[in-house]
């Protein structure tokens, strides 16, 4: 019997990589060197999965191109420094990549991240070769649209019936939906279920190595 699924995506932040903290801190000192209006935790825990054009729109609806492109340079400053412990991978994370390889899926991640940011987090943890397919939000279009996803498919010359979008906000799955593609959901990221739920995803994943048994049940 064939598998449903052929390909699966995964969101990088939140998803993959435990990284919540770093993001909100280099966001707090972006904010604190271009002395704007410092903006609650909750606001900037928010954004994470958008582009940093979109959000920096969110944050600072009134933000011109000008400061937009000076947010973006501090902020990369920050997260690209050495000032910060890197950051982890969630637990089971690599073991489950490389089931998954090892079974023969397709793998790939669509990520609100930079290229410069992604690239550096995939060799710091070993996971550049499991990848067949990654897209970044400044080589394409931010989700929730379904560019990122739309590419990642053509690549791969797999349809959306057959893909899975794996990520931790609303904006991964609506990206999924908006994409025509199939969406699961993890339940220890960003946005809390509550959030998730009225965008229907197929289950929910409290761990990351759920997923190989819910792919082995289908």
């Amino acid at each position: 019997m064939e598998r449903p699924y052929q390909l699966l995506v995964f969101d990088w932040d939140g998803t993959l990589m435990d990284s919540e903290a770093r993001i909100i801190g280099c966001l707090a000192q972006t904010i604190g060197d271009l002395d704007l209006p410092m903006r609650e935790r909750s606001q900037m825990k928010d954004i994470i999965g958008l582009g940093l054009p979109e959000a920096i729109g969110t944050l600072y609806p009134d933000a011109d191109a000008g400061l937009v492109r000076r947010f973006t340079d501090r902020y990369r400053y920050h997260f690209l420094s050495d000032h910060h412990a890197p950051t982890q991978l969630f637990a089971g994370v690599l073991e489950t990549l490389r089931n998954l390889a090892a079974q023969g899926y397709y793998l790939a991640v669509a990520t609100g991240k930079g290229r410069r940011g992604l690239d550096r987090s995939l060799q710091e943890t070993g996971c550049h070769e499991l990848f067949d397919v990654t897209r970044c939000a400044d080589e394409t279009r931010s989700k929730p649209h379904p560019q990122m996803l739309h590419e990642i498919m053509e690549v791969l010359d797999v349809p959306a019936e057959r893909t899975v979008m794996i990520g931790d906000t609303e904006y991964d799955l609506q990206m999924a939906r908006n994409a025509g593609a199939h969406a699961l959901a993890v339940t220890y990221g960003v946005h809390e279920r509550e959030r998730l739920v009225i965008h229907e995803p197929l289950a929910y994943l409290d761990r990351i190595d759920d997923i190989v048994a819910w792919l082995a049940d289908r």
